[in-house]
């Protein structure tokens, strides 16, 4: 049995989590640790892998102390920067265990994660690319960690392939036209009845594709947490890994 502790139990992302992990034959829940618990009692002793799903204000700290701990971590807490990656790897390197892990996804929907494969692989055979990501009122950040990550994928594929850069004739400072992320245009909606989606729209001279991932329920992003529960729980991932894909055969 895999020995999880899920960290932000009590809210609506951790207590999914702790459901699903109950539901799995081959897991168990030891520790529930909600705001103001002390995540200090979550050990190697008693716990294969943590699941942190809390906010960006406290998930880097969180997963510091748990690597400090010599936890394997599994987070999907959104919010991540280059410069909190780096702090990971840092506290990895420095870790007790060689072979210690942290997992990070910037989405567990597997819809979500081959809507960003197949942006990335088709980026390169048009002219322009803008990201559109909608989510209910609650979500803490905008635009949303899968957004800013289908938009890198998108700028890195172009680069690759040597194509220029995307067209915009926008004029005027009062222009709306989204937060840019490596010169990808990324739009967030925030509408009350939506829970996670997002629309990407690739474009040529009298052409247009588009790649839409729907998740209307929690339950869609299960599967993928426990999926990286048990990869993570092996022992073969160890330090920093970034999106589910790479426990995907793409």
């Amino acid at each position: 049995m895999i020995r999880v502790s899920v960290v932000g139990a009590q809210g609506r992302m951790g207590g999914s989590v702790v459901n699903a992990v109950e539901a799995a034959n081959d897991m168990e829940t030891v520790k529930r640790i909600g705001e103001g618990d002390d995540i200090s009692s979550i050990t190697p002793d008693n716990t294969d892998v943590a699941v942190e799903f809390t906010v960006p204000t406290s998930s880097l700290g969180n997963v510091l102390k748990l690597v400090a701990q010599g936890v394997n971590v599994v987070v999907g807490t959104t919010g991540w920067t280059d410069e909190k990656l780096d702090q990971v790897k840092a506290a990895l390197a420095n870790a007790p265990r060689k072979d210690q892990a942290v997992f990070i996804a910037p989405n567990f929907a597997i819809s979500a994660v081959l809507a960003d494969k197949f942006a990335a692989e088709a980026a390169k055979y048009f002219t322009s690319a803008e990201v559109i990501e909608l989510h209910h009122p609650d979500k803490v950040d905008a635009p949303s960690g899968t957004a800013i990550h289908t938009a890198q994928a998108i700028s890195e594929a172009r680069k690759k392939a040597g194509c220029a850069p995307m067209p915009d004739g926008t004029q005027g400072e009062a222009a709306s036209r989204g937060q840019v992320v490596d010169g990808v245009h990324v739009h967030a909606v925030r509408l009350q009845g939506l829970n996670a989606h997002e629309e990407v729209l690739l474009g040529n001279t009298g052409e247009q594709l588009t790649i839409r991932a729907d998740s209307f329920d929690r339950a869609s992003f299960m599967p993928g947490v426990l999926l990286a529960v048990r990869n993570i729980a092996t022992g073969a991932h160890p330090g920093l890994t970034v999106g589910l894909d790479a426990f995907l055969d793409l």
